[in-house]
C-alpha cells in the first residue's frame, strides 16, 4: 500500500466520473455548489453503513432499498436541505430525484443512490433539484468538484486516494458540526476500480468506519442522515477475496483511507483550531478503550482547556473515573502532549513544576492524550477537536 495522497479524488478511480453545480440550495460555504453526481461506467458491488440515528432522513430509507441487492452504478447528492423529518413527501421527493437522475445517465431508478445533507425538516425546492441534476456535466476529472459540492459548513473539502497492488481508492467526505458517528452531519463516498468480493467488501467497510468514523467526534451530536457508500465494480478482471494477500492490501489501504478522511473532518470542526488524537491503551477490552476514547473526545470542559492550551490534566483524570469502566487505579497513567502528568494516584514531578512546556506544546496543531488503564490489552485511537466561540456563534446562526 501506497501512502495517502491528499491530492486524490473519487474521480482518480479510473471508470468514475462526477460533477457538480450550484442550483440555489446551499446559502452557506465555499463555492457554492450544492447538487452533485457520481458514476460508474459499470454497474458496481455497493456497501453501505448508515445512521443509528432512529430518526433518519427519507435518503437513508430509498438508499437501504435500492441496495436490496447490494449493486448501484450512481449517486446524486445535494448540500443544503436535509429531507430529514419530512414524511411521505421526502420519500417520494428523494425517489424522483433518483429517477431524474436515472433518466440522465441511461440507468434503472434502483441504481441511483442518493444524499441529502443540510438543514432538518425543509422539503427539497424540486424545481432546483431539477434543474440541478440537469445541469450537472459528468467528467473524468469532476472528484474535486464533488467534493466541495457535499459541503454544508466546512471550510475545505476533504478528499484523498492510495494506491493498492493495481488499483486505486479513493475517497471524499462532508461534516463539520453534528458530528458523532454511530453506524457523524457526515457524509463519506470511496470507490475503487478493484473488483471486491461483495461480502467481504461490506465486512471491510464496516470494520474501517468502526476504526475511523466512529472513532471521530466534534459535538456529541448524531445526524438523521450519515452514510458511508463504497464502489467496486461488479465485473473486474480479477476478484479481490478476503484470503488472498491483495485482499490484505485492499483492508489496510481502505482503513488508512478512511483513518485520514476522519481526521481531516475533526480537523475541520466548526470552529475548531486543534485536533485531539487521542489513544487508550490497557483497557479490559477494544470496545471498552473505544469508549473512552468516545468520552475524552466528547468532554466540554476538555475540549474548552485545549483550547484555551490549559494543561488541566484533572479534567482527563475525571473523564475516566465517570467511565464506567473496569481500571487497576494504581496502575492508570495519562500523558498530555507526549508528556506524562500523572501517574502512581499523582501528579508527576514535571507537571508540577513545568506546566508552562505543556501548555506551549498544546498551542500546536495536534493535541495528543494518552491513557493507559492497566485492566487488559484492549487499545483504541480516536479523534475529535478543540470547543471554541465560534462552534456557538456558527449553530447559533445555522438556521436563521
Amino acid at each position: 500500500m501506497e501512502t495517502i495522497d491528499p491530492s486524490g479524488t473519487l474521480t482518480s478511480v479510473p471508470g468514475f466520473r462526477a460533477g457538480a453545480v450550484y442550483a440555489g440550495m446551499k446559502t452557506f460555504g465555499e463555492g457554492k455548489l450544492d447538487v452533485a453526481i457520481l458514476a460508474a461506467d459499470r454497474i458496481c458491488n455497493v456497501a453501505a453503513t448508515f445512521t443509528q440515528n432512529i430518526l433518519h432522513s427519507a435518503s437513508v430509507d430509498i438508499n437501504r432499498a435500492h441496495l436490496a441487492d447490494g449493486r448501484a452504478q450512481a449517486v446524486v447528492v445535494n448540500a443544503g436541505i436535509a429531507n430529514s423529518s419530512t414524511g411521505a413527501r421526502g420519500i417520494g421527493d428523494g425517489r424522483q430525484a433518483t429517477e431524474w437522475t436515472a433518466g440522465k445517465l441511461g440507468l434503472a431508478p434502483g441504481d441511483v443512490l442518493i444524499c441529502s445533507t443540510g438543514v432538518i425538516g425543509h422539503y427539497l425546492p424540486m424545481d432546483k433539484m431539477r434543474a440541478g441534476i440537469e445541469a450537472v456535466r459528468l467528467v473524468a476529472d469532476g472528484g474535486a468538484a464533488f467534493a466541495r459540492a457535499i459541503m454544508t459548513t466546512d471550510t475545505r473539502p476533504k478528499h484523498g486516494s492510495v494506491r493498492f497492488g493495481p488499483y486505486t481508492l479513493g475517497g471524499c467526505t462532508k461534516g463539520s458540526g453534528m458530528i458523532h458517528p454511530n453506524m457523524a452531519t457526515m457524509l463519506a463516498f470511496i470507490a475503487t476500480d478493484g473488483s471486491i468480493e461483495p461480502s467481504f467488501l461490506q465486512r471491510s467497510l464496516s470494520r474501517a468506519v468502526s476504526l475511523s468514523f466512529n472513532r471521530m467526534s466534534i459535538d456529541g451530536d448524531t445526524s438523521p442522515s450519515d452514510t458511508a457508500l463504497l464502489f467496486s465494480p461488479v465485473d473486474g478482471v480479477e476478484v479481490v477475496t478476503e484470503g488472498s494477500a491483495l485482499g490484505q492490501e485492499f483492508v489496510e489501504a481502505l482503513e488508512a483511507l478512511c483513518i485520514y478522511l476522519a481526521k481531516e473532518m475533526a480537523r475541520d470542526g466548526e470552529g475548531a483550531t486543534r485536533l485531539i488524537e487521542a489513544t487508550v491503551t490497557g483497557a479490559a477490552s477494544e470496545n471498552e478503550a473505544a469508549a473512552l476514547v468516545r468520552l475524552l473526545t466528547t468532554s466540554y470542559l476538555l475540549k474548552s482547556a485545549i483550547h484555551g492550551a490549559d494543561p488541566n490534566w484533572g479534567r482527563i483524570v475525571s473523564v475516566v473515573g465517570r467511565s464506567g469502566l473496569r481500571v487497576a487505579e494504581p496502575a492508570v497513567t495519562v500523558d498530555l502532549c507526549g508528556f506524562r502528568v500523572f501517574e502512581d494516584e499523582q501528579p508527576t514531578p514535571f507537571i508540577i513544576d513545568k506546566p508552562e512546556v505543556v501548555s506551549e506544546a498544546m498551542k500546536g496543531d495536534t493535541v495528543t492524550i494518552g491513557v493507559h488503564l492497566g485492566s487488559g490489552e484492549g487499545t483504541a485511537t480516536g479523534w475529535g477537536c478543540d470547543l471554541s466561540a465560534e462552534y456557538v456563534h456558527i449553530n447559533a446562526d445555522y438556521h436563521t
